[in-house]
């Protein structure tokens, strides 16, 4: 029994941020139900191609429901009203014009703790325009610090800045919070999630580092973005990487010494003036084995030096096998479930459904009887065993 388990979880389909949410809901116990649209619309991304495989999807039941049809909201509201949590991921107005805002979710359910996830948020002079994680990452401030160096472009770090850790385990976060407010003897609420501010704190600590003056906005040229060369990534013989974070002098002493530098009449590590000299001898160095014969040299040290793996190699590296931090499921090789609880352990979950998949179980775990599924499959709603 997960640490969530008890909690249900109505989720309205979406991409990106709040299925990544409901996915950590899922794996911590909670009971979750999504409400599928009948036929995938184009807008789904990855999810609509035949062959993609949905991790962040699973732990749900599925039932389908076309909200634009006339019976819709009632039947929307029904399940809301036996939910904990909603969880919705539309541009803003889009649940209120359905007759399923807040208003009226709270008004049958005033504990219900009621997530909303935008890119913008649900206010704001862009709340209503079109975007993706690079946008919102552009805008925070955040993207403007992410790349090689000035002169070139800034760097997209994937979506995981803005879309999943500004954005889902925000929301995610938010959510848990509410739900402990709400036992608390509090009431239900909106968690408004946006990952434009999401984002924006995740780059805390560069504020901080800007305003006390040791922050450069200029790419490539501070402690976190590449600008030493004790914080960067070497290539090696084989065409594979390094990972060097030797920050504190003890670590970079060892780094030294086991690149076989520490006699070298080196600039001192904090000579900015001396940086050019020893990125271009630490990457001649490197250079000089392959990724596993570095490895084997740094093995065992605190020079904080690492290989860079490929999504597939990392789930065969000694240290995620001997926490078990990937599993397989369905053949299919995934991350684990985190953060770890020692009492109530997380579990996979089933992996996504199909539209629909599991409906029916799901209304009568959820306090539905045989004639109350009849009438919301009268109001249009999808569902299978």
């Amino acid at each position: 029994m997960g640490v969530l388990s008890g909690i249900r979880v109505l989720e309205f389909e979406a991409i990106g941020p709040s299925p990544f949410a409901v996915m950590i809901l899922a794996d911590m116990g909670a009971d979750v139900l999504r409400i599928d649209r009948p036929v995938a619309p184009d807008d789904l991304g990855p999810r609509r191609q035949a062959n993609h495989v949905d991790l962040v999807g699973r732990g749900r039941r599925s039932v389908t429901l076309d909200l634009k049809a006339p019976q819709a909201c009632e039947a929307a509201l029904e399940l809301m009203a036996r939910a904990d949590v909603v969880i919705e991921g539309f541009r803003p107005g889009t649940m209120e014009r359905l007759g399923l805002g807040p208003q009226p979710a709270l008004l049958r359910n005033p504990g219900l703790v009621y997530g909303r996830m935008t890119g913008w948020g649900q206010t704001g002079p862009l709340a209503q325009r079109a975007g993706h994680d690079l946008n919102y990452l552009a805008i925070s401030g955040v993207l403007s610090g992410i790349g090689r160096d000035a002169q070139g472009a800034p760097v997209p770090p994937l979506n995981l800045v803005g879309d999943y850790g500004g954005g889902g385990m925000l929301l995610a976060l938010g959510v848990v919070a509410a739900l402990l407010n709400v036992q608390r003897g509090g009431e239900g609420q909106v968690v408004d999630a946006a990952m434009i501010e999401g984002a924006a704190q995740l780059g805390s600590v560069i504020w901080g580092l800007l305003a006390s003056g040791t922050w450069r906005e200029q790419r490539g040229s501070n402690l976190l973005d590449g600008g030493t060369p004790w914080y960067d990534c070497y290539r090696t013989r084989d065409g594979s990487y390094m990972a060097v974070g030797a920050v504190e002098a003890r670590f970079y002493a060892q780094l030294l010494d086991k690149l076989g530098l520490a006699d070298e009449n080196l600039p001192q590590q904090h000579d900015r003036q001396g940086w050019p000299i020893l990125r271009a001898r630490f990457a001649a160095t490197f250079m000089t084995r392959t990724r596993d014969e570095w490895c084997a040299v740094f093995e065992g040290s605190d020079a904080c030096v690492a290989p860079v793996l490929g999504f597939a190699e990392a789930p065969h590296h000694p240290q995620n096998r001997a926490r078990a931090s990937f599993v397989e499921s369905a053949g299919v090789i995934q991350p684990a479930p985190a953060p770890r609880f020692s009492a109530t352990p997380s579990k996979l979950a089933s992996p996504a459904p199909a539209r629909g998949e599991g409906g029916r179980d799901a209304l009568r775990a959820w306090g539905f009887d045989d004639a109350a599924v009849a009438r919301l499959r009268e109001q249009g709603l999808g569902c299978a065993d």
